[in-house]
């Protein structure tokens, strides 16, 4: 390629722009200096520069991957915690449901011979029985 302006004249621009940058070809044109086209020319303080921004943005990236499995840790230990919790409380609803089985039947048996039920004052029928106040009393 020959010099014209100061600059060089290039392969075609129809060649993908990585492969250019992999092969170290870059285009230049007369009409744009050399800073207008990047890093064809760049100076050690560009380079520090890059360099430093490139770390930072690793460890920018490192602290959100960091902090995201944190929030997925918590949230698991969260689902871990609600998980335990329900079947506490399964268990505390067959428990109670039990309870309440025993306590309607209890109910039911103590409904045949309570005397408060079977007096004649509160209009129901009595059946007879013997003893209704025994059968009140704890044992």
């Amino acid at each position: 390629a020959g010099h014209r302006d100061g600059h060089l004249e290039t392969l075609p621009g129809s060649w993908p722009p990585a492969l250019r940058r992999r092969l170290g070809l870059f285009i230049l044109t007369p009409h744009l200096p050399n800073s207008a086209l990047g890093t064809c020319h760049q100076s050690p303080e560009d380079d520090d520069r890059k360099v430093r921004r490139r770390e930072k943005n690793r460890v920018a990236a490192q602290r959100s991957r960091k902090k995201q499995t944190q929030k997925a840790d918590k949230l698991h230990e969260e689902y871990e915690c609600l998980e335990q919790e329900n079947t506490m409380l399964r268990r505390e609803i067959g428990k109670l449901t039990e309870e309440l089985k025993h306590l309607t039947e209890a109910l039911k048996e103590h409904e045949k011979m309570c005397p408060l039920l079977l007096c004649p004052l509160n209009f129901v029928p009595v059946p007879p029985r013997p003893d209704p106040v025994a059968g009140c009393l704890p044992r």
